[in-house]
């Protein structure tokens, strides 16, 4: 099956107003919407933010991933860098910073996480609650009747993402107080799913298929960290920690890699506290002290 993404900006009611960003005229906070992420990345950002650069790197990865096909087991591939781009652009321009220290990867989105909101590990209640992002998600081209985008309106909550921003907005309290230090970004923004609506991971494609895909978002990770400057890749689970060392330490970029369980139901451990296990390796790595003092 070729990956057929919709364009968001078919649907669209309004223009983007990108110019006010490339002159200079808009903050981060602005959450603007952008121009087509499936078109040209020349011209689209200046590089005078970090957000800016982080954004161009995904618009040249959406470039790339529209060129890959997958085949049995995947039936439905969704890509959520084009039809939620608002609410992840407003994610990216408000959070996205100068002086970030550590970068939280994840693998790819959950079904009622990034792939409704946008955002990485993106519970809707804790985007709408305590992110406080807003904006326009449309829909994929093809959507498997019980994999349904509703967006900011999504009724099902994702337990992996309310896990994660629940503890940091615990910890932390205020947003500012932890994007001040860290950022959230996952390895690959596609979700895939099988006839019956079963998620699937990168890891459980065809070689050829996980090879390809992953070689195209290695290379963003690359320009992500690049962009960022960060000092500290920590992996969400295991495959997200592996794949950023190998890749990292290949590239020659020179930053510290660790990892923190993933806080997934299906994982026996994180349902016997996830909180506690995390909170406990994240003092380890001292980055515990960045966000509460």
């Amino acid at each position: 099956m070729a990956f057929v993404a919709g364009n968001p900006f078919e649907r669209m009611q309004s223009q983007p107003d990108i110019e006010r960003l490339e002159n200079g005229e808009a903050s981060q906070g602005d959450c603007l919407l952008g121009k087509d992420p499936t078109g040209p990345p020349d011209q689209r950002f200046n590089s005078s933010t970090v957000a800016s650069r982080f954004l161009q790197a995904e618009l040249e990865l959406n470039l790339r991933l529209r060129a890959l096909s997958f085949g049995k087991p995947v039936r439905y591939t969704y890509n959520p860098l084009e039809y939620a781009w608002d609410t992840h652009r407003c994610y990216v321009e408000t959070f996205c910073q100068a002086g970030q220290s550590v970068l939280f990867l994840g693998m790819n989105p959950g079904p009622f996480g990034m792939a409704q909101t946008g955002v990485p590990f993106g519970e809707v209640k804790a985007v709408r609650n305590w992110l406080k992002i807003s904006g326009s998600v449309g829909r994929p081209a093809e959507e498997h009747p019980k994999r349904r985008i509703t967006g900011l309106d999504c009724p099902h909550s994702e337990v992996s993402g309310a896990r994660f921003w629940g503890f940091f907005q615990e910890l932390c309290g205020e947003p500012h107080r932890f994007f001040r230090h860290c950022f959230v970004h996952n390895l690959c923004p596609l979700i895939f799913m099988s006839e019956t609506g079963k998620n699937l991971t990168p890891p459980e494609l065809p070689a050829a298929e996980r090879d390809a895909l992953l070689s195209c978002c290695d290379s963003a990770l690359c320009q992500v960290v690049t962009a960022l400057g960060v000092s500290m890749v920590i992996g969400v689970g295991k495959l997200a920690e592996q794949r950023a060392r190998r890749v990292l330490s290949e590239a020659g970029i020179t930053v510290r890699v660790e990892g923190i369980m993933h806080p997934s139901p299906r994982n026996p451990l994180a349902n016997k506290g996830w909180a506690n296990i995390a909170r406990e390796k994240l003092d380890h790595l001292g980055v515990l002290s960045l966000l509460t003092r």
